[in-house]
């Protein structure tokens, strides 16, 4: 009888019928809205969003099941043999409802992408906030004013009411100081990026490096900032996080901005001082393989590039820094779409990242 029943169900799913199990089907994007009286729209741009937290479609949802597939169809089968070949595809569009998103335009490419084992997609982010009054909604809320007055493309994910004000005015701080120095006239999203940058993001790594995030489960690394910088620099309270952050962190956040700065240019923290070397294969248009050649070889990143016979047109090789604000794939991931994905003329790249490798010196260097 089991093995009936799985032919059955696997009849049902090449036919194109629904489950008969409702927990079998992905999200219903309009129950979810309705539930969270979720209709003021604000727009995110772009980012890439992981495919787990994917788990709706508006519209079309009785047509996937749980796994997000797609019955069998030509079109699902060119967009997973463009998603082979390394072909670059337009974002998807997604309706974002708190953690979850929602997809407005592209199901193929969601489906195709879960089906390849992909982590992640680009996508055009409208975040739809909930009105209803939880606590939940409350904390989504504030998130999303955040979000629009600082213009941060990174989420920043509390769990707690209220703290957002407070990162809000650590970057209202970082702007008075950037203005009264370095960036005379700074506006507040520009401030908001390099506070961001230059004091979050380390603050964020040394917090994990000291291990403070097994004392607190089912927090967020993000809370863990927000509480710890409010103390160090606006309370100025005693400390008792640990070695690492109570006697090598300074009591002023601009302090510490200069201390991180300083720190890349020595050897006390190795990890800011890494080089990483990728491959990209390019595959252009021949009207502007030329130009996408000259345009290359002046990104400081780009050490070698060559045309080539064969599936790919052009090869290059880049080298790339990576500091403790980033991992190696957000550094080679960021660098290949903003600066050669982006290229008018370029049809489609793969990147190859190198596991070991062993170099010969040049003549000149025996």
């Amino acid at each position: 009888m089991a093995s009936w029943s799985w032919i059955t169900k696997l009849g049902n799913w090449l036919a194109g019928k629904p489950s008969e199990a409702a927990d079998e089907t992905v999200r219903c994007f309009a129950d979810q809205q309705q539930r969270d009286e979720a209709f003021d729209a604000r727009d995110r741009g772009l980012r890439t969003v992981p495919l787990s937290r994917i788990v709706g479609s508006v519209g079309r949802y009785q047509d996937f099941d749980a796994r997000f597939r797609l019955r069998p169809s030509e079109r699902l089968t060119r967009i997973k043999q463009a998603m082979r070949r390394g072909e670059v595809l337009p974002p998807v569009r997604l309706y974002q409802i708190r953690d979850a998103y929602y997809v407005l335009d592209g199901n193929h490419r969601v489906a195709a992408a879960k089906e390849l084992g992909h982590d992640d997609i680009l996508a055009h982010i409208v975040e739809l906030v909930p009105s209803k009054d939880t606590l939940d909604n409350v904390i989504f809320r504030e998130r999303a004013d955040f979000a629009d007055r600082t213009g941060l493309s990174a989420e920043i994910r509390l769990t707690e009411v209220g703290q957002y004000e407070h990162l809000l005015s650590q970057i209202q701080y970082h702007q008075q100081h950037l203005a009264a120095g370095e960036k005379p006239g700074v506006d507040l999203k520009t401030a908001a990026e390099d506070w961001y940058r230059t004091i979050y993001r380390p603050l964020c790594h040394i917090i994990r490096q000291a291990g403070l995030m097994e004392g607190f489960p089912g927090r967020r690394v993000s809370d863990l900032y927000a509480y710890i910088s409010h103390h160090l620099w606006e309370e100025d309270r005693p400390r008792h996080y640990g070695p690492q952050i109570d006697q090598s962190i300074p009591k002023d956040m601009e302090a510490f901005r200069t201390m991180i700065a300083e720190r890349r240019h020595t050897d006390q923290y190795p990890e800011m001082k890494r080089t990483i070397t990728a491959f990209v294969l390019l595959n252009v248009q021949g009207k502007h393989e030329f130009k996408i050649m000259e345009k290359l070889f002046e990104l400081d990143e780009v050490v070698e590039i060559h045309s080539v016979h064969g599936d790919i047109d052009l090869l290059a090789k880049i080298v790339l820094s990576r500091d403790l604000l980033t991992s190696d794939a957000e550094v080679i991931s960021q660098f290949v779409t903003e600066k050669i994905r982006l290229m008018p003329g370029v049809n489609s790249t793969q990147t190859l990242i190198p596991g070991s490798s062993k170099v010969k010196p040049s003549p000149e260097e025996d």
